[in-house]
């Protein structure tokens, strides 16, 4: 196909959430809050594990890594998603849209190990109290985290070297509120077949592999705390099964949108809120802010933090 005559995209048109004004503006209060209330959630948990003594331990480690990731997929996103909701021409340039899917993948990959890693530590310590902590030494959760970052970059890196290369000569309208790998392949003025089927391996089998695990591993421990103490099944099925619906949110949509045929459907935009806006909106909530030893650690360090305001 000969490009030289074929005017070169220089940019993406998000189509984003078209509505009335009225339904614009309560996008943009809703999505402001909820950006907002994530930062502030998962900086206040990095922020106490990191200063309170009693939270030195493997889970609140993990705990305060997953904060961070957190934070980082919420921001890739979500403040363009609000500034987009209000402008006139909602477009980003194509190296901020390639920009955009390179974190989008670097954060979603370590996110998805680091939630594997997680379930691997309550495993040790309910199914293997008495080595707890010789197994979740300090060396091994070290390697545990950089093992996740360093998934995280191979998975973005082995789509986005393809994808950032490919030619854009037509089309330029991504229908969703953020940069989406598939629907920017779409876009491509070549066949790009191969590519869809690699991104699906890719991503949907990854996405379908770690959610698995999860679910094993889970399950795993509920069995384990049921022969061991029938009394606190209800409570380790109460908290897991909180965890299990922040899994699945997480999950669920990534599974079906890349794993799913290349063709734009209606709920495309509302699985993309999922697992970039509302799953790290609740999973400060779920995992950590739920936890009275997490609650005690934060109402120590504010009167502290009171006591010392008053003193200055």
């Amino acid at each position: 196909m000969d490009l030289k005559n074929e005017s070169v995209v220089t940019e993406f048109i998000l189509l984003g959430f078209s509505g009335r004004w009225e339904l614009q503006i309560f996008f943009f209060v809703a999505f402001s809050l909820v950006y907002s209330a994530t930062a502030l959630g998962n900086i206040l948990i990095i922020v106490t594990v990191t200063l309170s003594t009693t939270l030195h331990s493997p889970m609140y480690f993990l705990l305060g890594n997953l904060s961070f990731l957190d934070m980082c997929v919420c921001t890739v996103s979500t403040p363009k998603i609000i500034t987009d909701i209000l402008a006139e021409h909602k477009t980003i340039s194509k190296w901020g849209c390639m920009t955009q899917m390179f974190f989008m993948h670097f954060f979603g990959g370590a996110e998805m190990t680091l939630l594997i890693v997680m379930a691997f530590d309550r495993y040790v310590a309910i199914c293997k109290p008495l080595h707890y902590r010789t197994i979740m030494s300090h060396r091994l959760l070290n390697g545990f985290v950089i093992l996740s970052w360093i998934i995280g970059f191979i998975h973005t890196m082995s789509q986005m070297v393809l994808v950032v290369n490919l030619p854009f000569c037509g089309p330029n309208v991504v229908d969703n509120i953020f940069c989406d790998l598939p629907l920017v392949i779409k876009l491509a003025c070549m066949k790009t077949y191969t590519l869809e089927l690699f991104v699906i391996a890719d991503s949907g089998l990854l996405s379908l592999i770690c959610f698995i695990l999860l679910l094993v591993s889970y399950t795993v421990i509920l069995v384990t705390v049921r022969q061991r103490s029938p009394g606190g099944l209800s409570k380790a099925l109460s908290t897991l099964s909180a965890h299990v619906i922040v899994v699945t949110l997480f999950f669920g949509p990534c599974i079906f949108i890349y794993a799913w045929p290349f063709s734009s459907f209606a709920g495309n935009k509302i699985l993309s809120v999922f697992y970039t806006v509302i799953t790290p909106f609740l999973n400060p909530i779920i995992y950590t802010l739920r936890n009275q030893k997490m609650q005690v650690a934060m109402r120590k360090l504010r009167f502290l933090l009171v006591s010392s305001m008053q003193n200055f």
